[in-house]
């Protein structure tokens, strides 16, 4: 993998990049749909990449593993072809998951042991163990095993938790050297910076990150509670410090806002679940600002979707009959809100990009912002 990095914007640390794999080029900023069990819930692979314009989408390693399990996907020839998607995927680590299991995993120097959630069987993932897992899948970026400690934690706790990231990141990269991709084409491996909402933690996480010279780097354990201004300082305190001739994934964030923030930033990656989770629950992002489809104020409304919107969805289908299939609890109701929140966020993205090449980000991100939070 390789990244090209286009421009930069004049007033701000807004980025205009490239990346390069095997499956194909990635223009950045850019969002990433989550199909965190080898699909994006409610989207066909067709849909993704003509009607949402995907450019890569994510796996999770946690699900996957679990099921359909390491043995089916190597005999489908990696996730690429199991779920017939030809360009470039994303696994996480599948530590947040593991995490999230209170009272149902202990953590240990050694990894982490959980019960499955489907049957409770008892699994671990060591830092080995979860590089073996992504070769099997055959992303091309892999994510390193990370704890993802809570956004409350105590600081004794959190440098505590930062050493045993940084222990488990060696031991990845040691792993990630000795094995080999499975199916042909390469991959790449990204460390993730810790140290919740601490400064000197950041600051320390993302020098020990720099220096691994990955071919780019993440930031977790963030949008996990904390207010977002706090947020945004701490992508500038590791942004400053990670190199600028690598991509930059944040992990797991978040509202339209808060993309052209972390944009603002330095940021060239995002995943998210929100467009798709709140597609289905009748939550629209548009150009405009967000719809409850559910109100009744829309039962009448016969305009498109979203007048600005990139899916054909925004223009076939009314505010009006939207509303009624939610109403209805039609499934094609989820479908439809899926598909047009997908491809708004890819539209964002883009449309950031095309202003941080001309050299007016700024001024258009200000111009946008505060639209795109209000509910209509």
């Amino acid at each position: 993998m390789t990244f090209q990095l286009e421009h930069t914007d004049d007033s701000s640390w807004a980025r205009a990049g490239r990346i390069f794999t095997d499956h194909g080029e990635i223009e950045t900023p850019i969002f990433m749909p989550v199909g965190t069990v080898g699909s994006v819930k409610g989207v066909l692979m067709r849909d993704l990449r003509e009607e949402v314009g995907a450019q890569i989408i994510l796996g999770n390693t946690y699900h996957l593993y679990l099921r359909p399990g390491t043995d089916i996907l190597e005999k489908a020839g990696g996730l690429h072809r199991f779920g017939t998607w030809d360009r470039p995927i994303l696994t996480d680590s599948g530590g947040f998951q593991v995490f999230s299991l209170t009272g149902i995993r202990k953590l240990t120097e050694e990894g982490c042991v959980f019960q499955s959630h489907i049957d409770g069987s008892r699994h671990m993932f060591t830092p080995e163990r979860v590089m073996d897992i992504e070769r099997s899948i055959g992303a091309d970026i892999m994510m390193a095993l990370d704890e993802c400690p809570p956004g409350t934690a105590e600081y004794d706790y959190a440098r505590k938790s930062l050493g045993l990231t940084h222990r488990w990141l060696d031991r990845c990269i040691k792993r990630f050297s000795e094995t080999e991709p499975k199916y042909g084409y390469t991959q790449s491996l990204f460390p993730i910076v810790q140290g919740c909402t601490y400064k000197d933690l950041r600051a320390e996480s993302a020098r020990y990150i720099a220096d691994k010279g990955a071919d780019g780097n993440a930031i977790g354990g963030l949008a996990v509670g904390e207010p977002t201004e706090v947020m945004y300082e701490m992508i500038e305190v590791v942004n400053d410090i990670l190199p600028k001739d690598r991509p930059r994934y944040l992990m797991g964030v978040g509202t339209p806002q808060n993309i052209l923030e972390a944009i603002e930033r330095g940021v060239d990656m995002f995943d998210c679940v929100m467009p798709t989770r709140n597609g289905r629950n009748a939550m629209l992002f548009t150009w405009q600002g967000t719809l409850n489809m559910r109100n009744a104020k829309w039962a009448d409304d016969f305009s498109a979707l979203d007048p600005d919107g990139t899916a054909s969805v925004d223009s076939i289908y009314s505010r009006a009959y939207v509303h009624h299939l939610f109403k209805a609890q039609e499934l094609m109701a989820l479908e439809i809100g899926s598909i047009h929140n997908l491809a708004f966020y890819l539209d964002l993205v883009r449309t950031a990009r095309r202003h941080i090449l001309a050299g007016d980000f700024t001024a258009w991100k200000r111009s946008v912002i505060e639209q795109l939070g209000r509910r209509l």
